[in-house]
């Protein structure tokens, strides 16, 4: 019994004194726009991601998580553009985020309508930058000034 309590509570404690890892994804459509989505919880624009699954890769949470809130099919990884980690990125918890570019296509139509109130095509001009979700502003400041941050 007490193996056990003493396993448990080491798996507890990774579990929550970790942070989770996910990823944050800069779709970019064919014709050059730049893909978001106004999340339901705060009605910010922001980057689709998320956590990666227990037993899931960058690549296969990306194309997962493209498709649930964008509609979007994956096509190409352009190029890992940063990797987010700051404890206060998250207001939900500490979280790190692998930002990703790729080249995505498909209609705008979220499968996630409980998390994703609308999906939206910009050119780089009409971006909603200023006020987005979680630290999203930083992510897209570094990724139109060309900057891969490690921050």
């Amino acid at each position: 019994m007490r193996q056990s309590w003493r396993f448990i509570s080491t798996v507890l404690g990774i579990i929550f004194r970790h942070p989770v890892t996910g990823t944050t994804i800069i779709p970019v459509l064919p014709d050059g726009r730049i893909v978001m989505i106004q999340r339901s919880d705060s009605g910010k624009w922001g980057l689709p991601g998320g956590m990666i699954d227990w037993g899931e890769d960058i690549l296969r949470a990306a194309s997962r998580e493209l498709e649930e809130e964008t509609g979007l099919k994956l096509i190409k990884i352009r190029s890992l553009r940063g990797v987010y980690s700051d404890p206060k990125r998250d207001p939900r918890l500490h979280s790190i985020s692998i930002l990703l570019e790729v080249e995505a296509e498909g209609e705008l139509e979220p499968e996630d309508k409980l998390e994703v109130l609308q999906v939206q095509a910009f050119t780089r001009d009409e971006l909603p930058l200023g006020d987005l979700s979680h630290d999203h502003d930083r992510q897209l400041q570094d990724y139109l000034n060309d900057k891969v941050a490690i921050a």
